[in-house]
């Protein structure tokens, strides 16, 4: 196995089958973002980076050009027999991803920051005996628990003092961030043997300095000596890896009731519908338990009290003629009342419903319901309900939402702004404005479909700051063809963002036009000036050395 650059001629000249699906643009681990020093956009653009290449740069927008700031983006080359050391291959709309190796990458779970913190200055943070190099300086490697972590201070060059990491939490200048080590994640081109990292994985490193850390560290540091080893072929039982899809569909399979937990927007009835395209779906906020166990009428012909099955039983009893496997799914558990509950609970339970009716025997079940989080209305489910779940924690990420947008088509312009930004993948709901989440996303695909990509649409969907950061984004792609004339007043009113924007823009016009492009930096501000001829020399001295 070797580790190397992706070349110029894999991205640009005869692309790699799998940059025409996925793009070139890589988004940083919180490990790049820490050790990238910040040119003033990392943090506006949400996350993505440059990154080297064998014979150059690729900037955050994908285009084949020289970049002020750089973070490493490894390939592997496989040997033959390698592809066996792989773990959790899948493939979802074409795209094949493997992963391989351990490598820090993000920022440790809020709930464990103190305790790792308090044990850190204790001195009773265990040492595992192992070091990373980690922008250039080895750094020990602590346990917590079954993780793995690092420690790590941000430095003095962001330009912002501070970087902003995955979870919206921000890091300043001077202090401590514990990141912790998780299986790094590959494209896989099988036929070339080749793997890509699917993120840019560690900044803070000059070209040759990157090229060396390939060749004599990353591979030792990358390998996983707590993994597993393969199972012998006639081992009497199988580990295998499961997506949540495949859960789900294991679980319905076994007739044993699923439980998906996750945020709104995060695709659960999407999932269960992939399983099941007749799936029976109740909308439990908007039941109660009459109309789950059926009503009871008097008949004054007969004088005696007649039980009416539910309309949704009769439904399921429909759909289950077939002898397919069938799935009933109760949405928003979590919202119904504690009533409606210990109703659903006797279903699931005893597969009866009012102790009269049973489920068809080739129906199943599935339950979800948002976190409480994020609704005053939700309810804890009680113990017993609880316990005849399996539950699955649906979490929504661009890397495992893509192939659905794919496979959905959603508007390329959707696609591209989240590739690079996907920290606006899910913005803080705050009952005030529009917010994003995969879910608002698809609507706003659909309001530029239908209204030819008019970009004024987005602010009632997704919230205004949003709607901001995604005009910004394709503008400053637009406006790098010409420098523009502005007059004092219209400087005056522009945003802090709109000015390093800019600012960027003039950076681009540096090398044919710099005393124009430094004289449109100087009316922006000091600082802007400032950001400007820092990144310059930067990109000069990289070119010159």
């Amino acid at each position: 196995m070797k580790s190397i650059f992706l070349s110029r001629d894999q991205l640009f000249t005869r692309p790699l089958p799998v940059f025409q699906t996925v793009g070139t643009a890589a988004p940083a681990t919180d490990l790049a973002l820490m050790t990238a020093p910040d040119d003033g956009f990392l943090h506006e653009q949400g996350g993505g980076i440059n990154y080297y290449l064998s014979d150059g740069f690729v900037d955050r927008f994908g285009r084949s050009e020289a970049c002020a700031v750089c973070a490493l983006r490894p390939a592997l080359l496989l040997d033959e027999g390698e592809e066996k050391l792989l773990r959790r291959i899948r493939t979802e709309s074409g795209v094949t991803t493997a992963e391989y190796g351990v490598f820090p990458q993000t920022v440790l779970d809020e709930s464990l920051r103190d305790m790792a913190q308090r044990s850190f200055a204790a001195g009773t943070l265990p040492e595992t005996g192992k070091t990373l190099t980690l922008g250039g300086e080895p750094r020990p490697v602590y346990e917590l628990g079954a993780k793995r972590l690092v420690r790590l201070t941000l430095g003095d060059g962001h330009v912002n003092g501070y970087a902003q990491l995955s979870d919206g939490s921000i890091a300043v200048e001077g202090s401590a961030v514990f990141l912790e080590l998780r299986p790094v994640r590959w494209l896989y081109d099988a036929a070339r043997g080749l793997l890509i990292s699917c993120q840019a994985l560690l900044g803070g490193l000059s070209r040759e300095e990157a090229a060396a850390y390939l060749e004599e560290d990353f591979l030792r540091e990358l390998q996983d000596e707590g993994a597993e080893g393969a199972l012998p072929e006639d081992a009497p039982f199988r580990v295998e890896t499961h997506d949540e899809l495949s859960l789900i569909r294991a679980y319905v399979e076994a007739d044993i009731p699923v439980f998906l937990h996750g945020l709104s927007g995060d695709g659960k009835s999407d999932r269960v519908r992939q399983i099941d395209p007749q799936v029976l779906d109740i909308e439990l906020v908007n039941e109660n338990p009459e109309t789950i166990n059926g009503r009871a009428i008097y008949n004054e012909a007969k004088d005696e009290i007649v039980d009416i099955k539910p309309v949704w039983l009769v439904k399921l009893e429909r759909l289950c003629e077939d002898g397919k496997l069938h799935i009933l799914f109760f949405d928003e558990l979590t919202n119904a009342t504690k009533q409606t509950q210990s109703v659903i609970f006797k279903i699931v339970l005893e597969r009866f419903v009012n102790n009269r009716w049973a489920l068809p025997k080739n129906a199943r079940i599935v339950a979800a319901g948002n976190d409480r989080s994020e609704s005053t209305a939700a309810h804890d489910l009680a113990e017993p309900l609880f316990g005849r779940f399996a539950h699955i924690y649906i979490r929504t990420t661009v890397e495992n939402w893509m192939p659905w947008a794919v496979r959905s088509r959603i508007n390329p312009y959707v696609m591209e702004f989240l590739a690079n930004n996907d920290l606006y993948l899910r913005t803080r709901f705050t009952g005030t404005e529009g917010n994003a989440d995969p879910r608002r996303w698809e609507m706003v695909s659909k309001a530029l479909d239908s209204s030819g990509n008019d970009f004024s649409l987005l602010a009632p969907i997704v919230g205004p700051e949003t709607a901001e950061a995604f005009v910004r984004f394709f503008r400053s792609k637009q406006d790098m063809s010409a420098l523009g004339e502005y007059s004092d007043e219209e400087i005056a009113r522009f945003s802090s963002a709109r000015r390093y924007q800019l600012a960027q823009q003039c950076l681009a016009f540096a090398a044919g036009r710099p005393k124009e492009a430094r004289a449109l930096v100087e009316r922006l501000g000091p600082e802007f000036l400032a950001w400007f001829d820092y990144v310059l020399a930067r990109r000069t001295r990289g070119m010159t050395d």
